[in-house]
């Protein structure tokens, strides 16, 4: 994994990472793309995970447009109130507990968790996936530690990527220009990421969000790197099936 922790800098890619790039070209619309098409790369679930503060949300609304690879961001479900303009199945799935409580006793959730110690839920369906499947698609999870650690545990061969910031100080800095928590709240939320740090060594990478185009050029190497990697693997399995 690369550049655990609060930390300043970035590693470089090893040789084996670039010797296992795939390689890309420009289309007409200037969007990086793989050769191969996508419908044949195997299917992956890909999960981002990041302190509030760490930048994942705009790193994911810019990966969606931007991904070597085909994306499709998993809509989360929770329990909390919609926020002014929140649209439901847009930006969530807005449930009542007992609503979500129904889903999680008939199996419908592929993770869940309370968040921040707020009281509400959060959780991704199962039927995201098949969502992202329909469309040719991997499928990307923005979700908590928690989440993430439930995904591993299932699935075990899902790409997993925490975001974090250079430093504590840098993290706290962010959430109070945020202006949009009080100070139990960001106490809360540093409490948090300091919990969360203890699991970075679960992932498969750790990017510093330290220039915000730096670190989205690190993940879609990643992605890149992934799909290349799947897609060997498609094809030896492809040569062995037909050797026999």
């Amino acid at each position: 994994m690369k550049a655990l922790g609060f930390s300043s800098g970035t590693e470089e890619a090893s040789a084996s990472d670039r010797s296992s790039a795939t390689e890309l070209r420009q289309d007409t619309t200037g969007r990086i793309c793989v050769e191969q098409a996508i419908e044949h790369l195997p299917f992956c679930i890909v999960v981002l995970s990041g302190p509030s503060g760490s930048g994942k949300t705009t790193i994911v609304s810019r990966l969606v447009r931007e991904s070597p690879v085909k994306l499709v961001k998993a809509i989360s479900a929770t329990t909390r109130p919609p926020r002014e303009h929140e649209v439901d199945r847009e930006d969530y799935y807005f449930l009542t507990p007992e609503e979500f409580e129904e889903r999680k006793q008939r199996g419908e959730f592929l993770e869940y968790a309370e968040v921040h110690r707020t009281g509400y839920w959060y959780g991704t369906l199962i039927s995201e996936l098949e969502r992202a499947r329909r469309a040719n698609a991997w499928v990307l999870l923005e979700i908590d530690v928690e989440g993430a650690l439930n995904v591993m545990r299932d699935y075990p061969d899902a790409l997993t990527i925490f975001i974090t910031t250079p430093s504590e100080e840098e993290f706290e800095r962010r959430l109070r220009e945020r202006g949009t928590e009080d100070e139990a709240v960001i106490q809360r939320r540093l409490e948090t990421a300091r919990r969360e740090l203890e699991f970075v060594e679960r992932y498969q990478y750790c990017v510093i969000n330290d220039n915000l185009d730096r670190a989205i050029n690190e993940i879609k190497e990643i992605l890149s790197n992934k799909a290349g990697e799947l897609r060997n693997h498609a094809r030896s399995t492809e040569r062995r099936s037909n050797c026999q």
